[in-house]
């Protein structure tokens, strides 16, 4: 069991309202990130869940008890934080242990746990080395293995792949979503990062200044963002988002249209540029235009065989059915064009 649910939950630090009220609810199983710029409120509110920062207001429910007032150590969470934060002095299955020695689980159990989700983990090979024996992503894995061992009825990531570079991230993500299909614990996840966002979870919760702007899956939030701040943030490259005439020609105040919308003809199109910077990255190639009468630079997506250069002249038209509309107030404009 790991369903939360957050009601009117609200977090001050003094006279300062960094989350105004907030509902949320976190199903058993699922596997939640919250994603949003830095001083979101994303590590608050995980900190507030965890029982690591005290609520200003509202209640936080687990498994439909009220917990808040409840000790971190009660809660029954396991949390894993950016840091590794092990002791350099024991063994792999020492640090794994730790929790559980500190909860006087018998030898026996802590034997089969540690064995266990160092199986999960990759770990068992390595559990009699030291930390300073270790890569970044084994030391993470460790830290992981000792939530793992407390069997929490939820898992809380605090940017855990944030100190790792980026061959190790992608490694670490992978492993923490096969570690997420084989548990079916409910994990909730915070990164800066919105790649991480879309490619682990089952529901993403975008915040912006403490607010939540938008909840949906990883292809909702894609293919119908909300307003103009998910539209920007969700998707990599980001979404182009064009106002004036552009915009107004099709009855907006600021269209978007992702990269992979928009054709490429040498000849003819609604829009006409000259190619700046070219990315080619193999199967794909990104290029930036700069085009008469628009204020924005566009970024396209095209095959990576495309004979495009630096200075070409090229005519771009935005697929109208992928088009995105906002109104003045940023606000998604539903009607069709």
């Amino acid at each position: 069991m790991g369903r939360i649910t957050l009601e009117n939950v609200t977090k001050r630090f003094g006279d300062v309202e960094v989350i105004p009220p907030l509902n949320l609810d976190i199903d058993d199983g699922e596997f939640v990130v919250f994603v949003g710029p830095s001083g979101c409120g994303k590590s608050t509110l995980l900190r507030l869940i965890a029982g690591l920062e005290d609520t200003s207001g509202g209640r936080i429910l687990i498994d439909g008890q009220d917990a808040t007032e409840t000790p971190p150590a009660k809660r029954g969470l396991a949390m894993v934080f950016q840091s590794y934060a092990l002791y350099p002095h024991m063994s792999v299955r020492k640090n794994i242990a730790f929790p559980m020695r500190m909860a006087s689980v018998p030898q026996d159990e802590q034997d089969r746990r540690i064995e266990a989700a160092a199986k999960a983990l990759n770990l068992t090979d390595y559990l009699d080395r030291k930390p300073g024996q270790l890569s970044g992503g084994q030391r993470q894995r460790v830290a992981i293995g000792r939530a793992i061992v407390r069997e929490p009825s939820a898992f809380l990531f605090d940017e855990p792949l944030s100190n790792l570079d980026a061959a190790l991230r992608v490694g670490m993500r992978l492993e923490i979503s096969e570690l997420h299909n084989r548990l079916k614990t409910t994990m909730v996840y915070v990164t800066h990062d919105q790649v991480e966002a879309m490619t682990m979870a089952d529901k993403i919760v975008v915040l912006r200044a403490g607010h939540i702007e938008q909840v949906g899956s990883p292809m909702e939030l894609y293919r119908a963002p909300k307003n103009l701040f998910v539209a920007g943030f969700i998707g990599s490259p980001k979404m182009n988002l064009l106002s004036g005439p552009a915009a107004a020609e099709y009855g907006a105040e600021t269209i978007g249209i992702r990269p992979e919308h928009i054709g490429v003809s040498a000849t003819t199109g609604t829009w006409q540029g000259r190619v700046g910077v070219s990315e080619h990255l193999g199967s794909d190639t990104f290029f930036y235009v700069e085009g008469t009468g628009l204020a924005e630079t566009i970024t396209v997506r095209a095959g990576g065989d495309i004979d495009l250069h630096h200075g070409d002249t090229v005519f771009l038209t935005p697929d109208t059915a992928q088009m995105h509309r906002f109104d003045a107030a940023g606000d998604r404009i539903a009607a069709p064009i």
